[in-house]
């Protein structure tokens, strides 16, 4: 009897102490400490949707209680279409809307009575006080920034994803595979020596009519300034906006890279992505090639100019389009490198779904 009475009070100490050991503290990406009592298993989700899948796994989406919605379905919307191929309970998620065009509900994410919101940055900044509402209601919040395309930015977001979704292990494994994969890079680049070409990124949404948004500090910015290639909006635009097509022809970029994806309803877009077609991107890359003073830019007259997924971007496989990039900056240093095979890779290691579909894309004329 001495034995069961030591065994049940040992037992109830175990049970009273477990709350304090599942306790769960993260910093996240805006330097907030955030507690959880446990891994969180209903989730908010405001962006960043394969990155959780990759990090959290198979049943990633079963932990999703609410999402928004628009900057999956409207902005990838053949990407959204493949993941609700593979999981059809996605279509059936609640919308909390977006701060892009504010719809964003702070009611609907409290209705959804989720256990932690997961924030992309900018949307944690864009809802200024706002927040407030959501944490009085007992709701933690974490904020994750691949956007800034950073090393640091994209390790400390997968360690906190992992460690707020129970899912550790792969988070440290997808830390430690980017890290690897970018350090080769770094290495590849240092091997060549410095390079002078100049590069140019338009997002090809609206047709060669009209000029596309460019980047300086941020996302493709940040990658070529990364790269070590001169990003020629570099101090003219601060995030994202649109350069001047003669500011573009004055400064003679040695390479252009058209920033495509799925759009609907974008007649003269370049459309790269899940289910893309080559044959359709080069028509849709000619149209801008025939703006006028473009046949006489160095990226046009040596065949330099390439579409590349803006789906990739800020993202844990964006590595894969910094080695197509480098690649196109250093020929020799990425000779041995298969940007295309890796995305592949990349899915088939990580993700639910294939990549199936046309992701970068060098121009070539018919014949050629």
């Amino acid at each position: 009897m001495r034995y069961k009475i030591k065994f049940l009070a040992a037992g109830l100490l175990l049970m009273l102490a477990s709350p304090a050991l599942a306790e769960i503290k993260v910093t996240d990406v805006k330097g907030r400490e955030v507690t959880l009592a446990e891994p969180a298993k209903r989730v908010v989700l405001g962006f960043y949707y394969e990155d959780f899948m990759a990090v959290v796994g198979p049943g990633a989406m079963d932990k999703v209680a609410a999402l928004s919605l628009s900057p999956w379905k409207d902005w990838r919307p053949k990407q959204y279409a493949k993941y609700v191929e593979a999981i059809p309970a996605i279509a059936d998620l609640p919308d909390v809307g977006q701060t892009e065009n504010g719809t964003f509900s702070i009611e609907k994410v409290i209705a959804a009575k989720p256990d932690l919101v997961i924030l992309p940055a900018w949307s944690y900044d864009a809802l200024g006080e706002s927040v407030r509402q959501i944490e009085e209601a007992g709701i933690p919040i974490v904020t994750l920034d691949y956007n800034a395309q950073t090393l640091e930015k994209h390790v400390q977001s997968t360690l906190v994803l992992g460690k707020v979704m129970g899912s550790e292990e792969r988070a440290e494994q997808l830390a430690a595979n980017y890290r690897k994969a970018m350090e080769d890079i770094d290495g590849r680049i240092k091997a060549a020596g410095p390079t002078n070409k100049k590069v140019y990124v338009e997002l090809a949404q609206k047709g060669p009519s009209e000029v596309g948004n460019t980047y300086g500090n941020g996302m493709w910015g940040s990658l070529i300034d990364k790269l070590g290639g001169t990003n020629i909006a570099k101090g003219q635009i601060e995030n994202w906006g649109p350069l001047s097509p003669e500011y573009v022809l004055t400064q003679q970029p040695d390479l252009i890279f058209l920033a495509g994806s799925e759009w609907l309803d974008k007649p003269q877009a370049v459309i790269v992505g899940f289910g893309a077609d080559a044959g359709n991107a080069r028509e849709r890359m000619k149209a801008y090639l025939d703006r006028p003073g473009w046949a006489d830019l160095p990226a046009v007259k040596t065949g330099n100019v390439h579409a590349i997924y803006h789906g990739g971007a800020r993202t844990l496989s964006d590595y894969i389009y910094a080695q197509y990039i480098g690649k196109q900056l250093y020929p020799d240093a990425f000779k041995d490198v298969d940007p295309a095979a890796e995305i592949r890779r990349y899915y088939d290691n990580w993700m639910p779904i294939k990549a199936d579909g046309v992701f970068v894309l060098p121009y070539q004329a018919s014949g050629q």
